[in-house]
């Protein structure tokens, strides 16, 4: 399969059998997503507007946006309600975590996931192969808040998200300060966004954390 990062929280992920799936498309964030997205799938995690801007994408996408089980395109997903902040909502609503299911690896998306970590929302979350997490803070958990979560999920491999590159234009922070938790044995650089990923390359005694930088 092929994962392509596109920015802020937005992959594209593309099966063997070429049904793609497109994480919360965004806009307004300081660059654009390319003109020729398109998608059979896209995932919201909520309604705001880095995070739901279907029109971006081109075809006639299925769109799942709420809790819930759901099988499209031979893609099984599940969402389960979290919060976007860590007042259970009050702040900046509900936030929809997605795991789903491409070339028999399991994915899990946070969105903007704002909450502290509890046993209960780590038995939504499961065990995932792979883990997109929000590691910018101010409107998710920041770098020491997702460096938790991903040593209490050990999943395979982690990819960040939700982090301000040299153009972005949210008050958010970039990458560094998660990334420096880990040493160069366990870091990945995507300088291209683009990368293909084989269930065989997931090892199940480490893990890797893979940073990629937006696909331009």
């Amino acid at each position: 399969m092929v994962i392509r990062y596109l920015g802020h929280s937005c992959f594209q992920l593309t099966s063997s059998d070429g049904v793609s799936l497109i994480t919360d498309p965004f806009t307004k964030v300081g660059y654009e997503l390319p003109d020729d997205l398109k998608a059979d799938v896209i995932t919201i995690s909520h309604g705001h507007f880095d995070h739901n801007y279907v029109s971006a994408v081109k075809g006639e996408p299925e769109i799942v946006s709420s809790a819930g089980e759901y099988k499209k395109h031979d893609i099984k997903i599940i969402g389960k309600e979290s919060f976007h902040d860590p007042l259970q909502g009050r702040l900046r609503g509900k936030n929809i975590i997605f795991n789903f299911w491409i070339d028999g690896i399991e994915f899990c998306h946070l969105g903007d996931l704002g909450e502290e970590i509890s046993d209960e929302l780590l038995e939504k979350i499961g065990s995932p192969d792979v883990l997109f997490i929000p590691v910018g803070g101010t409107y998710t958990i920041d770098a020491v808040q997702a460096k938790e979560y991903v040593d209490r999920i050990s999943p395979k491999a982690v990819i960040p998200m939700h982090y301000r590159p040299n153009d972005g234009a949210l008050d958010i922070t970039s990458a560094e300060d998660f990334l420096n938790f880990y040493n160069n044995s366990e870091l990945l650089s995507i300088p291209n966004g683009i990368m293909r990923l084989f269930k065989k390359d997931l090892k199940a005694d480490e893990i890797q954390i893979i940073y990629m930088e937006r696909m331009k």
